[in-house]
């Protein structure tokens, strides 16, 4: 009975919430001494204490296959099936960093294409690292934008085979969601002058700060104009090296015609002479 679905749980995908993952992982959570110990009759309000205890993320690990605690908490998930209320707030929590990458992951699995990028995406600003342990049971450093771009992107995060999810893009096109912006589009120079107004809060800009300001962006424009005369550069060479190679293996082409119609030839020569040869024979034959 420990081991069952909920009563009233909602099939997510078409299955069971539990099934979701692997039926070989399944049954070694429910053998695990962390699953029997620590998971037994969980609530989705206990849960939230459990949470806050994680130091890693992890699948399974070892060669007989052991769960880490965040792959049982995120099966008991799934097993209890919390309000969707209680998973958003997961994601939302600043404090605790294994609490939001656990509901995220939980989300992931459960939520719609719409909800996953809704509140996965905004995850993107969070770079705080993370410590996941890989299946030869040691730890790695990872960064949470880095952890919610596998969610995203990845097939399997966590040794768990993660639903299929609509391209952004087709969302985009049907207005289901609007387009991505994002954080680095801005200038630099525009970045550094908000984080001076911020910072000091200053009034007016000196004229010699102003006009420092005024040359670094020169600066920049005149890289970029490089840049661009580079690539411009770069890409006519590439053109004048194509139109080599084609001349090239036109005069290639030429030559071989050339050494065909010479061996024709001289083949056409020696018949020739083969002929000539015959008939001279043969006339000496018929006189002598």
């Amino acid at each position: 009975m420990a081991n069952r679905t909920v009563k009233d749980a909602k099939s997510i995908h078409g299955t069971n919430p539990q099934y979701l993952v692997e039926k070989i992982i399944r049954s070694r959570i429910y053998d695990s001494k962390y699953w029997k110990e620590e998971c037994f009759a969980l609530t989705a309000e206990l849960l939230v204490d459990k949470a806050m205890e994680l130091r890693f993320v992890g699948g399974v690990f070892g060669g007989n296959i052991k769960p880490t605690p965040f792959l049982c908490l995120t099966l008991k998930m799934l097993q209890i099936q919390p309000e969707k209320d209680i998973v958003v707030e997961f994601i939302k929590n600043e404090e605790f960093k294994y609490v939001r990458a656990l509901g995220a992951f939980y989300m992931r699995l459960t939520g719609s294409s719409l909800d996953c990028y809704k509140y996965l995406e905004p995850l993107y600003n969070d770079n705080r690292k993370l410590r996941r342990q890989n299946r030869q049971a040691t730890f790695e450093i990872v960064h949470m934008d880095e952890f919610i771009d596998e969610l995203l992107r990845e097939e399997r995060v966590c040794d768990v085979i993660l639903p299929r999810v609509q391209k952004r893009h087709v969302l985009e096109e049907s207005n289901e969601i609007e387009a991505k912006v994002s954080a680095l589009e801005d200038d630099l120079d525009e970045e550094i002058e908000l984080e001076e107004d911020n910072k000091y809060q200053l009034v007016e800009e000196k004229p010699k700060e102003k006009k420092e300001r005024e040359r670094k962006r020169e600066r920049s424009r005149s890289r970029e104009r490089h840049r661009s005369r580079s690539k411009e550069r770069h890409k006519k060479e590439k053109e004048r090296e194509r139109d080599r190679d084609k001349e090239r293996d036109k005069e290639r082409e030429r030559e071989r015609r050339d050494r065909e119609k010479d061996r024709t030839r001289e083949k056409d020569r020696e018949k020739e002479r083969d002929r000539k040869d015959k008939d001279r024979k043969r006339d000496r034959d018929r006189y002598h």
